[in-house]
């Protein structure tokens, strides 16, 4: 049995990563899978352990930086797993694969309250929950009910969200090595109008203040305890500086977006020429938000 056996066409060789991040910027993998279902991934994950293959779980590539010299091993995409959406009075079920517009959209139309923050995040549930994404003051961890996972030794477990040790941007999900296939949320009920005007009122935020325009991969750094990124790089004189395709943004100096058909060299020397102007004026090591692959 191989790849292809189990996926047919949803199994491709040499696929552009560039075409599968926000950032538009990556090389050839080896493989590129796209499983349906629970039992395609399990099946996949067996060869991948069989045969040794190195591999990565890959969402909507929206906080990701794929390298220009490509990934000998496999990438694994969500974004077509569990793809369904229901719920049970305050609770949502999802699969890994949904996006984080489509969740919010969908508890506004049910009059359920709490998924607000998530509606203008460009990524997947299952990679949300892997990074415990925010914003707007609102996070996973506070939404997060039971996550359903593939486990390393085959077996699929529902966990409870506090088995997880969600932190800032954070989870032990990777450390354990685990897939998450779907998950349960527990919001509450609201007026279906008034989130609706959040949910507008947070995109409008969104449009005006990030550089939806280029590409990127959502905000580069993570908050520093006490500080903010994007003022400190502002205050470093940083403010659309550009090296080759790379720049940080004019609008938020927390993105570093790709101005200019940026390599992935260019993107990875802005981000550490930040850093370390960052930490030579203000002694604050900032840390990377951005997974390279």
């Amino acid at each position: 049995m191989d790849f292809k056996s189990i996926l047919g066409e949803n199994c491709k060789n040499g696929e552009l990563l560039k075409d599968h991040t926000t950032f538009h910027v990556g090389g050839e993998c080896r493989f590129f899978l796209t499983p349906v279902t629970e039992e395609q991934l399990g099946l996949c994950m067996d060869i991948i352990r069989k045969e040794n293959y190195k591999y990565y779980i890959l969402g909507k590539g929206s906080n990701i930086l794929a390298d220009d010299r490509g990934y000998d091993g496999v990438i694994i995409s969500t974004c077509l797993l569990n793809d369904s959406i229901t719920h049970e009075g305050e609770y949502i079920e999802a699969g890994a694969g949904v996006g984080l517009d489509k969740i919010s959209d969908y508890a506004m139309e049910q009059s359920l309250s709490g998924f607000e923050f998530a509606c203008g995040i460009p990524g997947s549930l299952g990679g949300s929950i892997v990074m415990n994404a925010g914003a707007y003051g609102g996070e996973m961890s506070e939404v997060l009910y039971e996550v359903k996972v593939l486990c390393p030794d085959g077996s699929i477990k529902w966990k409870l969200a506090s088995d997880l040790e969600l932190s800032y941007r954070k989870s032990n999900i990777l450390a354990n090595n685990e897939i998450v296939l779907a998950a349960k949320l527990k919001l509450q009920p609201g007026d279906k109008e008034k989130i609706r005007l959040q949910i507008e009122d947070l995109n409008s935020r969104r449009r005006e203040k990030q550089p939806l325009e280029y590409p990127s991969a959502g905000s580069t750094f993570k908050r520093p305890e006490g500080y903010f990124a994007g003022k400190l790089i502002d205050d470093a004189g940083l403010r659309g500086f550009r090296l080759g395709g790379a720049a940080v943004s004019q609008k938020h100096c927390g993105f570093v977006i790709n101005y200019d058909n940026a390599s992935s060299d260019d993107i990875k020397k802005l981000i550490e020429h930040v850093r370390a102007k960052v930490y030579e004026k203000f002694g604050v090591q900032l840390e990377c938000e951005v997974r390279m692959i």
